[in-house]
């Protein structure tokens, strides 16, 4: 079956819908990121001041992932997509017209992880909306709607040097309520949602989460998807104070890395439909790790081609890994999209603000990145041993079914 025809077989317009929500929430989401540059020249800001300022987005979208896929079970996904996308219209105005200091910008900046939640809803509109066999493509391609940070980190740092980064929330706002509009028409209306019990539903979290594979998949997204999200946060800084660039240039070539991560989180996806996650996931982590470890290096050039492949890898691992949350948990997607996706919102909150606090420490950021690229190894060689666990199980199964017959 080809690509078209997968996806005339389920409900486009919600695939559409969840793709156009995970952008734009994207884009506010990495919001801080993009103007890090002018609000660090702004409002004098440490290395250590950014980071925390760049990563607690990360963070608030981590914890609101959980309370989401709650709500999705509680009170429906569309539903609480639309509550998503109210919150993130509320701290945008918030941020353009009343936002003046440091403290302020560190609160400003937590309530915008409420952007981050919008992978437990979106990913789950998605999914149900098509049959079992086509997860992975599906998943891989509305969650390619991180391409958002790719178009925040180009166009904010433009919109600032126009409008001051007070200017660009107003346009992010605008954006946000024709999103809005946008989604409330696209996707169709829920079945109304059976009352499991709010009590019951953390119990299914906590049940969820002793599970050795939602673990497990916990720390593989944390690398892939953390990575991701956090290196695209913390490149414009790190190009800016590395070789000097100015804000427009380093935001451009940090998109052009996340272009690249959020394009090929769906081909991720399609690969492990076929080939196998597990089988594809070992492939993916060297590459992240050899890349991760190169991104300082003194050349600009080799610098900037090693984030595109890191960011690439990333995306890529991206896909297998929700490939992986569907086959594993398809009767959950939505509580297990709402706990993996949090672990890779913590996973992306601690990059740049371990990065951050060591290049405060130290005076280099190659500590930091090569602290991320030890945990790529571990995440790696985790990989390699159900690889091999699953192939001895199979071995001893065929073994007992042949002496059977």
């Amino acid at each position: 079956m080809d690509v078209l025809a997968i996806l005339r077989a389920g409900g486009w317009p919600s695939l559409v819908g969840a793709w156009l929500h995970l952008t734009v929430s994207f884009m506010v989401w990495l919001l801080v990121a993009a103007l890090s540059i002018p609000l660090a020249q702004e409002l004098g800001l440490s290395d250590q001041q950014i980071a925390l300022l760049v990563a607690l987005p990360l963070l608030g979208g981590a914890v609101l992932r959980i309370i989401a896929g709650w709500s999705c079970d509680w009170i429906g996904a569309k539903t609480t997509a639309v509550v998503i996308l109210v919150g993130e219209l509320g701290v945008l105005l918030w941020g353009w017209l009343g936002v003046a200091g440091y403290g302020e910008a560190l609160v400003m900046s937590a309530c915008l992880g409420v952007a981050g939640a919008s992978f437990a809803v979106g990913l789950p509109i998605a999914g149900r909306a098509y049959p079992p066999a086509a997860q992975g493509l599906v998943l891989g391609l509305a969650g390619s709607g991180n391409v958002g940070t790719v178009l925040v980190l180009f166009l904010a740092p433009r919109w600032a040097e126009a409008l001051t980064w007070h200017g660009v929330y107003a346009v992010m706002a605008g954006i946000v309520l024709v999103t809005l509009a946008a989604f409330v028409m696209l996707v169709p209306s829920e079945p109304a949602v059976q009352d499991r019990g709010s009590a019951r539903w953390w119990h299914n979290v906590a049940v969820l989460v002793q599970q050795r594979a939602a673990y497990w998949l916990c720390f593989l997204y944390a690398v892939t998807f953390g990575g991701f999200v956090g290196l695209c946060s913390l490149l414009p800084f790190l190009l800016h104070d590395l070789y000097q660039l100015d804000a427009v240039l380093a935001g451009s070539l940090a998109a052009l890395s996340g272009l690249i991560g959020s394009l090929i989180r769906p081909l991720g996806g399609y690969t492990a439909d076929r080939q196998g996650g597990l089988r594809t996931l070992h492939y993916v982590f060297p590459v992240i790790v050899g890349a991760v470890v190169a991104v300082t290096s003194p050349s600009l050039s080799m610098a900037v081609a090693m984030m595109m492949v890191a960011t690439g890898a990333m995306g890529f691992g991206n896909g297998v890994v929700f490939q992986l949350v569907a086959e594993w948990f398809p009767k959950d997607i939505g509580l297990a999209s709402g706990v993996v996706g949090a672990a890779g919102g913590l996973g992306g909150f601690f990059l740049p603000l371990a990065v951050g606090l060591l290049k405060g420490m130290t005076g280099s950021y190659e500590l930091g990145l090569w602290f991320f690229a030890g945990l790529g190894v571990c995440a790696w060689g985790t990989v390699i041993v159900a690889l091999r666990t699953r192939t001895a199980s199979t071995i001893e199964s065929s073994s007992r079914d042949s002496f059977s017959r």
